[in-house]
């Protein structure tokens, strides 16, 4: 490509880039003079919908029912407000919404933007002021017909509730008086209503159905909860207090401590806030009565569970007290005679003061125990506490016992274990005094060419190892640590030494059967008759292994696989 050409071509492209961008531009620019004059649209339509047919139709409404000084004051008031915003507020919008349209035709959007959100806002305070004096004035021009309907529905729920009370008229006996008086003051209120509408008193049409919506709320209260209140009040509570009573002064004279439920007091004010409750009722206030008798109910009802919890209780203190003094006394028992060989204790065993403090310490929980458990017998005895107070100081007096006794079956046991210890020592020295005695008749038995000086250093060991245990045992006061460790010394010794004469004789022995049983190929086979001496002088020397192994070699030449059964037999001890 030559450079003009090169040339000509990114002028090309560069003419071309302009003119997208230029084709863009003017895109965006008619975009967003078609959405702001979309929004200028919007803002002249809201404006001519302020002032609408709306507000000058329902002032003429009020107009026509104008028959009275208050309603006529009023409606002036209205007329003035609709003219402020007509006359004064309405050209202020208009300027505005000017002021937007000429900065939209100068295409100075900076200043269209500030302009627009100012209009938007001053159009939306309008708009509010506009719609609220609206509802001010439908307040009247729809009022009869809301009225109206209100009055419909109050004058069915009141027919219900004349229907309730008059088809239950016994139930409703102590109001008679109060209701009847106030049924007749919502009729009183009806015909007011009605001489309001004729006279189109609007302003007064409200407050007087607001007062009947009032009282028939109250009544429907009424009606429908003085059938409970009566009920819990006249009945259902006074017959649980006399149960109560009766329930308490029995229990009383059982013994049974019941001051801390307070029931006398508790029944003196609940008696007072039943009168409280019908006194209100008297002038038909209902107020949370039904609840403060539900709650009155609820208490006297409880006390039964409190009733059953001192009964239960009493079982349980009368249990701890028998179990508890019985327990002490065996366990006080056993601890003094512990106490008291304390001294042997010591005597006989490597035991220190820490040692047995045990038993001491023992003694003394005993005896806070002793202590507290009587103190807890003298408040029951003087009638001072409930019975729930007493087994529940039972119940802490007797976990302790608990754990006492569980401290003491420890010590017991621990201590036990010393004579155990003993006596199993001198039950294993009689074993191994045994073991030893075998070991040495059997070394006798058999009489050995030689016998390994293995054996007589291991059986002058175990023989110290005895005396060491036998001087053990005789000592006063015993280490029963150093005991135990003199008989397991004793013991792996002698069964050592055992171990090294079982081994050797058997060895021997097998030795001694491969040389005789071989004896007879002696003749027929030199070879045989060679590793038989060689056999023998081994044996003679003490070396009975290795006689054993030279003998078996010397047999298998002639008989292949005698060695097997050899030391099949060998193994087993099938020789011995």
């Amino acid at each position: 490509m030559t450079r003009s050409t090169f040339m000509l071509f990114a002028a090309g492209y560069y003419v071309f880039t302009i003119i997208i961008i230029v084709i863009v531009l003017v895109v965006l620019n008619r975009l967003n003079k078609k959405k702001y004059r979309k929004q200028i649209d919007e803002l002249e339509r809201e404006k001519n919908l302020i002032i609408s047919a709306s507000i000058l139709s329902e002032l003429n409404k009020v107009e026509s029912l104008v028959n009275n000084d208050e309603l006529r004051e009023q409606y002036n008031q209205w007329q003035e407000r609709f003219n402020e915003i007509k006359e004064k507020d309405m050209p202020g919008i208009t300027d505005l919404i000017n002021e937007v349209q000429l900065n939209f035709e100068d295409g100075d959007y900076k200043k269209l933007k500030t302009s627009m959100i100012k209009a938007e806002m001053e159009l939306n305070y309008l708009k509010n002021k506009a719609d609220f004096l609206l509802d001010e004035i439908r307040e009247i021009t729809l009022s009869e017909e809301r009225n109206r309907e209100k009055i419909t529905k109050l004058k069915a729920e009141y027919r219900a509730i004349r229907t309730t009370y008059n088809d239950n008229l016994a139930d409703y006996e102590k109001i008679k008086n109060p209701i009847e008086l106030q049924f007749e003051n919502v009729d009183k209120l009806f015909s007011s209503f009605e001489n309001a509408m004729d006279k189109n008193a609007y302003t007064e049409v409200g407050k007087i159905v607001k007062a009947i919506d009032t009282i028939i709320s109250n009544l429907r209260v009424v009606v429908d909860e003085t059938k409970t209140i009566v009920q819990y009040g006249e009945l259902l509570i006074p017959k649980k207090i006399e149960d109560i009573k009766l329930i308490n002064k029995k229990m009383t004279n059982d013994g049974y401590n019941l001051e801390y439920l307070n029931i006398d007091y508790n029944i003196e004010e609940a008696n007072k806030k039943i009168q409280d409750i019908f006194q209100r009722l008297n002038v038909l206030d209902v107020e949370d009565s039904t609840f403060e008798l539900k709650t009155m109910f609820d208490y006297f009802d409880s006390l039964y569970s409190d009733f059953d919890k001192e009964k239960l209780a009493r079982k349980l203190f009368d249990e701890y007290s028998r179990t508890i003094l019985l327990k002490s006394s065996k366990l006080e028992k056993i601890n003094n005679e512990l106490y008291s060989k304390t001294g042997e204790l010591k005597y006989s065993y490597d035991l220190t003061d820490e040692d047995l403090a045990v038993i001491s310490e023992i003694r003394d929980e005993l005896i806070e125990e002793r202590m507290t458990y009587d103190k807890i017998i003298e408040i029951y005895r003087g009638k001072k506490m409930a019975y729930s107070y007493l087994a529940r100081e039972m119940e802490i007096v007797n976990n302790k016992l608990l754990n006492t006794e569980t401290k003491l079956s420890a010590t017991l046991k621990n201590l036990g274990s010393l004579k155990d210890d003993e006596l199993r020592a001198k039950d294993q020295l009689s074993e191994i005094k045994d073991i030893l005695y075998q070991t040495k008749e059997k070394a006798r038995t058999y009489k050995l060419p030689i016998v390994p000086k293995n054996y007589y250093i291991e059986l002058s060991e175990a023989s110290e190892a005895i005396s060491e245990m036998v001087s053990e045992l005789e000592k006063r006061p015993i280490s029963i640590k150093t005991l135990n460790m003199r008989v397991d010394t004793a013991r792996d010794l002698v069964l050592k030494v055992y171990n090294t004469i079982n081994e050797t004789t058997k060895t021997a022995k097998m030795a001694e059967t491969a040389i005789v049983y071989g004896n007879r190929y002696r003749i027929n086979n030199k070879d045989v008759d060679f590793g038989l001496i060689k056999a023998e002088n081994a044996f003679y020397k003490g070396n009975y292994k290795n006689s054993l192994e030279q003998a078996i070699s010397a047999i298998n030449i002639i008989e292949p696989g005698i060695h097997k059964k050899l030391l099949a037999e060998y193994k087993t001890g099938d020789g011995e």
